[in-house]
């Protein structure tokens, strides 16, 4: 079976998400459900995104044949870790921090097949250029910031406020769409040679 003709279901309900996957070619449904997704004392960015990714993925429910996969984005700058904004003054308050500096954007992502679960994370780099009070009060304005970790998108109105960004794009966007392939390719590499078997385990942070 080719990696793009697995039965992928999303567990997500973001349209970033969902067009990152259907311009890369995959065919997917998707199945969400609701978790807790607060940050837990301590917790590390990465650990933080893997940890969600994973609940989404165990959330939803899954047909035998289908493989889950769950992923969640954060913004980490300095000692700042930007989630969704919940307002416009939040929207502003993390763009005065991203202003003029450099930041990483960090997706955990988590494949569920079969009762068991392989996670990674992917981290980009991204430089953002100095920003003046009105650019970022008409970019609020604009209404993008909302439900964007970090209170931008890079594939938006914010590009032109982007100075460089080093690793994976799509990241940036929602979704390491070459990592989700690499890694459902292991997958589907494995099950075609009888190496997973239906019930059988997956490799788990591997």
């Amino acid at each position: 079976m080719h990696p793009l003709d697995c039965k992928l279901v999303l567990a997500s309900q973001s349209p970033r998400r969902r067009e990152l996957l259907t311009t890369a070619g995959f065919s997917f449904t998707v199945r969400v459900a609701g978790i807790d997704e607060r940050r837990q004392p301590g917790e590390s960015p990465e650990g933080y995104v893997r940890r969600l990714a994973r609940m989404k993925v165990e959330a939803i429910a899954l047909a035998p044949d289908e493989i889950g996969l769950g992923a969640d984005t954060t913004v980490v700058v300095g000692e700042h870790l930007l989630e969704k904004p919940i307002d416009d003054g939040d929207a502003i308050r993390m763009l005065r921090l991203l202003s003029g500096r450099a930041h990483r954007v960090v997706t955990g992502i988590a494949l569920r097949h079969a009762g068991k679960v392989l996670s990674d994370c992917e981290a980009t780099i991204v430089v953002f250029n100095s920003l003046s009070e009105a650019e970022i009060t008409a970019y609020v304005a604009s209404g993008e910031p909302v439900d964007k970790a970090g209170a931008y998108a890079i594939q938006g109105l914010a590009s032109k406020f982007i100075a460089r960004i080093d690793g994976c794009y799509s990241n940036v966007v929602g979704l390491p769409v070459a990592l989700v392939y690499h890694r459902v390719k292991e997958l589907v590499g494995s099950l075609n040679d009888g190496q997973v078997e239906p019930q059988s385990a997956i490799p788990h942070d591997s």
